[in-house]
């Protein structure tokens, strides 16, 4: 019996997928027996991708989703530099504003959009005027240089981890989802006529996601909650901090991670996911309505 890819050379093995006859440099390793070179190439092709441990389909680069996010806060930052900085009117679109008013120098007024016109004032709009993407804007928002570059910084770090384990689309998921549990808490928490920005809210939930993740597979939590620790200080010890957006982030973070990890295995597996994500941010916008009601 001759080898099909080299006449002459003697074959004492088949092909356990198609029967044709190999030698021993055509002998591939297979689940059970050998295969030859033609149908391990066709196998490679017809295999599904893989998924990761938590039903997510495995991405092939999974730094990509966090490079891409920090290329959007980068350029949103730059516009902002090109814009005036501190006095950009980006500021005023983009960041979170619960209601919206008029400011003359360092005050702002409670009054109407038409009255602060014609008293040359700068109007800046809230979510109670119906400025709702200020809601997910303000998580791509920075002003300062240390602020977008300590944000930026634990996304790169914490980002590639935590898709790697839960997959791409569940991961960008996890971290919108975690930036508007951010900002419905800042707007229920915070000052009425106080402007909040940054990607806290949503990094805050990728802390949680990783401790979660942690703790689910039986590692060791302690150095996650040092740096929870560090970062707790940080947000009370330092002025302008927005603890409110790092609160409602690190807990939709956490509930949502819980549902993607704890969620039974088998078909139904996704189903309950998504589910429990889509009723997080049904809940989340359910809370905007509510307390526009009782600012409107």
């Amino acid at each position: 019996m001759e080898c099909y890819r080299h006449p002459g050379r003697e074959a004492n093995i088949r092909c356990q997928r198609c029967g044709r006859p190999i030698c021993p440099d055509c002998m591939r390793d297979a689940a059970v027996g050998f295969q030859c070179p033609d149908c391990v190439k066709e196998g490679a092709k017809t295999t599904r991708s893989g998924r990761t441990t938590y039903g997510g389909t495995r991405s092939a680069n999974p730094a990509l989703t966090s490079q891409v996010l920090v290329a959007i806060n980068a350029a949103v930052w730059v516009a902002v530099l090109a814009t005036g900085w501190t006095s950009s009117r980006l500021v005023d679109l983009l960041g979170l504003t619960p209601n919206g008013g008029c400011v003359q120098g360092d005050f702002i007024f409670d009054v109407s959009r038409s009255l602060c016109e014609t008293r040359s004032g700068t109007w800046v709009p809230g979510v109670v005027d119906g400025a709702y993407w200020q809601l997910i804007t303000s998580t791509f928002l920075h002003v300062q240089i240390w602020h977008i570059a300590a944000n930026m910084l634990a996304l790169y770090v914490l980002g590639p981890q935590i898709e790697a384990a839960l997959g791409r689309v569940r991961f960008l998921a996890l971290y919108l989802a975690s930036g508007l549990t951010g900002s419905a808490t800042v707007y229920w928490l915070s000052a009425e006529y106080g402007t909040t920005l940054g990607a806290s809210g949503a990094i805050y939930g990728l802390f949680a996601a990783l401790g979660v993740i942690v703790y689910k597979v039986g590692g060791d939590l302690r150095s996650i909650g040092g740096l929870l620790l560090i970062n707790l200080v940080i947000t009370f010890a330092v002025p302008n901090i927005s603890w409110q957006g790092h609160l409602g982030g690190f807990v939709g973070g956490a509930l949502i991670t819980a549902v993607l990890v704890f969620a039974p295995k088998g078909s139904r597996r996704s189903t309950v996911q998504w589910s429990a994500i889509a009723g997080v941010v049904a809940l989340t916008v359910l809370a905007i309505i509510v307390r526009t009601a009782v600012l409107a």
